[in-house]
Formats: structure tokens, sequence, C-alpha cells
């Protein structure tokens, strides 16, 4: 994930004379005095303060190291899973930060965000980066907003099956036992499927801690991919529709709240978190240029991803 507040910027592609008018209007509302939260925001993630980001790393490496022993009983485990997560984080973060310093917009190396457990069963809130600058155009958007789900990919799914091969798995022989499961998604059973050669549905498996890194990074990866608003997803919908991203937002943030309802409550803590957010994307600097063949397949092989990776229930309290 990332954030983009700053002063527009432009480097590299063109604008036609007849959209000054439009960049006028789009840059002004940057020259504004900045709200009470973007001011806190701009301080702490400024960048210019790199110990910061030291203390937050070494922070979050504890957490996730503590998570790790909570859920799995041993320190080797804590190992196991915080070398995992972080760096399936990191590798989603760098994904962004590579294409900034491509397009040469100014961003922060990952603030990663450390909550303990029993808080947080992943000991980590995730990572993000702090960008400075504008969007030139959809194309741009797409390559950096897009660019963090792929690298963080690359990762999740080698950890995911050398995890599996290393968990215990076991023949179901009647009803659950007490204790939590985790929700399964389409992704996660298809890799299972690959490990074990049968049905994944017959067998209990007990998480290798890099395989609970794997689920919990493919989990974080389909959150980042919802369709709405700062989120990645949110970044590679507005480079494929533009501006009319603004009829679709709204529909999102319904179906979330929808999900919420019927199938898991705990969800309602994101929406809420969301809409504070909001689900207004900001235009680019020249929204007329569409994204080319290769980035608008691209696209939507990243929403394929998100609809076999996201998990409806994700915890299962038995």
């Amino acid at each position: 994930m990332y954030l983009q507040p700053g002063l527009p910027y432009i480097k590299g592609g063109y604008l036609k004379s007849n959209q000054a008018q439009q960049i006028e209007n789009l840059t002004y509302p940057y020259n504004q005095p900045l709200s009470r939260r973007h001011m806190f925001f701009h301080k702490l993630m400024s960048g210019k303060n790199r110990r910061t980001i030291y203390v937050l790393f070494v922070l979050t490496f504890l957490s996730t190291f503590a998570a790790g022993v909570f859920l799995h009983g041993t320190y080797t485990a804590g190992l196991w899973y915080s070398f995992g997560i972080m760096s399936i984080l990191y590798s989603h973060e760098m994904g962004h930060y590579l294409m900034c310093k491509k397009y040469g917009m100014q961003a922060t190396l990952p603030y990663f965000i450390p909550i303990p457990p029993p808080l947080n069963p992943f000991g980590t809130m995730g990572a993000v980066i702090r960008m400075q600058g504008r969007m030139t155009n959809r194309k741009m958007l797409f390559d950096i907003g897009g660019g963090g789900p792929l690298a963080g990919l690359i990762l999740v799914i080698p950890f995911l099956y050398w995890g599996l091969s290393m968990s215990e798995v076991t023949l179901q022989t009647g009803a659950n036992s007490p204790g939590l499961y985790l929700g399964e998604s389409l992704f996660f059973k298809g890799i299972a499927w690959l490990v074990i050669g049968d049905d994944p549905g017959k067998y209990d498996i007990f998480l290798h801690p890099l395989a609970y890194a794997g689920w919990a990074g493919l989990f974080v990866t389909a959150l980042n991919l919802l369709p709405i608003g700062q989120l990645d997803g949110g970044h590679v919908l507005y480079s494929l529709f533009g501006s009319k991203t603004r009829y679709i937002y709204p529909i999102s943030i319904a179906g979330f709240t929808l999900l919420c309802v019927h199938f898991y409550t705990p969800w309602a803590v994101l929406v809420f978190i969301l809409i504070w957010v909001g689900a207004k994307h900001p235009e680019t600097l020249n929204d007329y240029e569409p994204l080319d063949l290769k980035r608008k397949v691209l696209a939507w092989f990243l929403f394929l991803i998100f609809f076999f990776s996201f998990t409806p229930m994700p915890f299962i309290l038995v």
C-alpha cells in the first residue's frame, strides 16, 4: 500500500494544450492548507528521519516473532513466521517503491506497522510507503499501484507451497476439534491440492509457520486488491476506467458492507476505515490517455487474483 499526499509532480509524458485549465483545477487543491490528520501523517512519514523507519522495522520483527511463538509455541516457529511475513510485506512495498523510482517520483522506504499478539493474529498491520507527487497518467498509476501486489505474489506462492509441504496433514475423522480455523480461498485450496495431491477438504492441515506467513500474505494481498479508493485495487481500477470509477466505488463499498452483515461481522472495522479514508480517487494529470493492451490484461489478471485469493470468512472459531 502507499499514501500519496504532496504537491504535483511531472516526469515524462506530455499534456495537450487544451488540458491546461484541467491541470490548474487538479493542482489547486494541493496548494491549500493540510488538515490536522494529513499534517500528522506528513510529519510522521516525511522520510527524512530514517531512525523511525528502522525502529518500526525492528519492532515489527519482534511483534511478528512474538505472533509466531504465540501461535506455534516455539522460538523456531517465531523466526520462520517473522521471516516469511516480513519478506512478503517488504517485497510488496518494494514493488511500489521501485516503480516510483522508475518514474522519478519521490518515495520513502517502507514503514512497517507493529501490532503485538494477541491484539493482532499477524503481529503487524502491514507496511506502507509515502510518495511525494502526482500521477502523470493512468499508465504510471497502474505501474505503481499494481507493482506492489505483483511483487508480493512472487514470494507468496513459493512460501505457501514450501510451507504446506512442511505442514502436518491428517485425514479428517469427524467433528472439528475446538480451536481457531483459517478460511481457505480458492487460491489456497489450489496450492494445497498441488502439495497434497488430493482434495484438501478431506484433510486437516496444521500449518507450518511459513505456510501461515504465506496464508497471511495472500490474505493481505486480497485486501489490498479490493477495488476501492486508495487501496491498490482502487488504483488499478482507476487506471482502467478513469473518472468513471466514481460510479463503481460506491457499489464496491456497498457490496463489501453486505458481505460484512451476512458473512463476517468483523469486516465492519475495515468498512469504517475505508469510509473514513475516503473512496474518492484523485485524478491523474492526463486522464485522457488509456492503458495499453498489455496493462489492461495485467489489470484484469490482478482482479482475478483478488477473486481467487479473497476469503469471506478468514477466521473461524470453533
